[in-house]
């Protein structure tokens, strides 16, 4: 689910909003590349009414890669109207076995405390669109 394109694009992005893979190089340096768009009404109004583009064109770096349970990834902040572009790292562990896998996101705070609640809020919310498509999966 991290590690495809089709993976990648079956979850990625909160509710409202779908995602196109362009590039993925998974290795340490390496990019991902996506375009991500608003596709309900409720995310169109909200990115129009905050002078947002609907298509978000995203780059990120991987920085470490040890498969298959740890994985860490800088991305650029540069989509948000007034706010000078800065990186955002984010670290995904996994542990488990076979038949159960714990999951730990942690992301850099935003630049101010409101961005920080949009950003936990946007996590929560595509991985509650990851936990429906493994279900799915395994259901």
């Amino acid at each position: 689910m991290w590690t495809t394109k089709e993976g990648i694009e079956s979850w990625w992005g909160p509710e409202g909003f779908q995602v196109e893979v362009h590039k993925l190089e998974l290795r340490t340096g390496g990019e991902l590349l996506y375009a991500m768009s608003a596709i309900a009404p409720d995310q169109v109004d909200f990115l129009m009414k905050a002078g947002m583009p609907l298509v978000q064109e995203s780059r990120l770096r991987f920085t470490e890669i040890d498969p298959p349970r740890h994985l860490v990834y800088r991305q650029l902040a540069d989509f948000i109207p007034g706010v000078e572009e800065y990186e955002v790292e984010t670290t995904v562990d996994l542990e488990g076995g076979p038949d159960r896998t714990r999951m730990v996101v942690t992301t850099d705070v935003m630049h101010d405390e409101r961005w920080t609640e949009l950003a936990v809020m946007g996590w929560e919310s595509q991985l509650g669109k990851l936990a429906k498509v493994l279900s799915a999966k395994h259901g």
